[in-house]
């Protein structure tokens, strides 16, 4: 397909546009992009070109986010779930002329001013900057450098933080014990790491869901926090480690000099395992730059006074200790690719309420559609004779002890504290998996949305006890969806 055919389309379309059609041809460029990779290697420098001056075109910023979605959705999104050392490189080009893309326009003018201040004056600089970082070996940190902060860098997701982010500070500070960590990302990240002592959780956001400009304009009020944080500090004063943040945009654009810089290649480096975990990935390179042979497992530091409420919220539910609690999170952050579709979710539940001693927590959700969805579980499951009730977090007075299904409506940081406190945890690949993991749950994640292995393995949940998954095949046009069959090799794991 050539890139002109597709410029006649944008341009037509310019005139009146709508959303069906500028999601249909954002879509189609995307794809053709990755069609032609995928097939001969190709980089069609002219495919995303137009992606980005569709997503920077209108006016209006729901317009520009259609085209801004299928950039990162279909291509970036690919390219960095493969963790293949050739799509890494791949990636690093189309960021790099994303970032060109940007800078000639007005707006992108600070992002420009900002490059040339670390002597990236073109986008070939930039490019040769990541690659000389992606192609070196891990080099160990210098006996010189005393810190007196590190500056840590939030994967964005709750998941991925508490998988890497948390496997970081736990050894940083163990190595640095006079240091102060501060860790940059969303405000959430401190209902799951606010009770670690001598963690600080600067708050930075990040929307992944944005539009084009706004995501790397994120990297200009990170670089403002950053330089304001370690001014008056030497360069053996301070370390900045990057855990392949997307704050940078995965190491593309730079915060500090190299020498206060520590990047985790967590994509493509010859020299790890293809079948580790990311967790025991973290660990491996932490080995080599600290110079020292340590494991750490995830973990999560919930604040103390929803420990509390949760640890009296099983209580009131299982007074005499006789029962099973299982804490169920059908959230998938926004990609329903991971879930199993149709029937399953109360099935499942319903299969489980049938298990004996069994008493189930269920999270409400977040967003409208996946309130919407969990309520219509809870309403099937009473009609079929369970004892339901939904309530807030905070209400723990309103608990019935009948109740043999809790839907509970609560923050990130109120069911991390009530997975800690239950037996078990059951759910989709997402952030709550590892929460679970990291707090010695038992965990049974239902593994959909991908056909690539090593996908799968590193975001195996890394913990103490039990960590099972039961892999689905939601992409395959042939696959075969049984809800028994998968509720079924469910059950066997848990009884196994």
């Amino acid at each position: 397909m050539r890139s002109f055919f597709y410029q006649e389309q944008w341009e037509r379309l310019q005139e009146s546009p709508t959303t069906n059609d500028l999601e249909s041809l954002a879509q189609r460029v995307a794809s053709s992009f990755v069609d032609r990779y995928y097939y001969s290697d190709e980089y069609n420098r002219e495919y995303i070109n137009l992606l980005c001056e569709m997503a920077t075109y209108f006016k209006k910023s729901k317009l520009n986010q259609i085209a801004a979605q299928a950039l990162f959705g279909i291509v970036i999104e690919r390219l960095c779930d493969d963790f293949e050392e050739l799509q890494t490189e791949t990636y690093n080009r189309v960021i790099c002329q994303v970032v060109n893309f940007l800078c000639e326009l007005p707006e992108g003018q600070e992002i420009q001013s900002q490059l040339s201040d670390f002597d990236l004056h073109t986008e070939e600089l930039l490019y040769e900057r990541i690659e000389t970082i992606r192609l070196s070996p891990d080099r160990k940190l210098q006996a010189s450098i005393k810190p007196k902060k590190v500056l840590v860098l939030s994967r964005v997701t709750i998941g991925a933080d508490v998988a890497i982010t948390s496997v970081i500070c736990k050894r940083v500070s163990k190595f640095y014990p006079e240091a102060e960590i501060i860790v940059f990302g969303n405000a959430k990240l401190k209902q799951v790491f606010g009770s670690l002592s001598g963690l600080k959780v600067h708050e930075l956001s990040y929307s992944r869901r944005g539009g084009l400009l706004e995501r790397f304009l994120t990297w200009l009020d990170l670089l403002k926090k950053i330089r304001a944080e370690i001014v008056g500090l030497s360069p053996a004063e301070f370390l900045l480690i990057d855990p392949d943040s997307r704050l940078t945009q995965l190491g593309v654009l730079p915060l500090v000099p190299l020498q206060n810089y520590c990047f985790f290649n967590s994509r493509g480096s010859k020299e790890y395992s293809v079948t580790a975990s990311i967790s025991e990935l973290t660990n491996l390179w932490l080995d080599n730059i600290l110079g020292e042979k340590e494991f750490c497992y995830p973990s999560v530091w919930p604040e103390s006074s929803n420990l509390q409420n949760a640890k009296q919220f099983r209580k009131t539910i299982d007074p005499e200790g006789s029962t099973t609690l299982i804490t169920l999170n059908f959230g998938v952050g926004g990609n329903t690719r991971k879930r199993v579709e149709g029937n399953f979710e109360v099935e499942l539940v319903v299969a489980l309420l049938r298990q004996p001693n069994i008493r189930l927590i269920l999270d409400l959700g977040f967003g409208e559609e996946e309130q919407g969805r969990i309520k219509a579980i809870m309403r099937t499951v009473q009609q079929q004779g369970a004892t339901v009730q939904a309530l807030n977090f905070g209400e723990i007075g309103k608990i019935k002890t009948s109740s043999q299904l809790l839907g509970v409506e609560c923050t990130i940081g109120e069911i991390a504290a009530l997975i800690a406190v239950s037996d078990e945890f059951i759910g989709y690949d997402s952030a709550c998996q590892h929460i679970a993991a990291a707090e010695q749950v038992k965990t049974y994640t239902v593994f959909a949305g991908t056909t690539n292995v090593r996908f799968i393995r590193r975001w195996h949940a890394s913990g103490t006890n039990t960590s099972e998954i039961i892999y689905v095949d939601t992409i395959s046009k042939d696959s075969n969806i049984d809800n028994t069959d998968i509720i079924g090799r469910l059950l066997d794991l848990r009884q196994s």
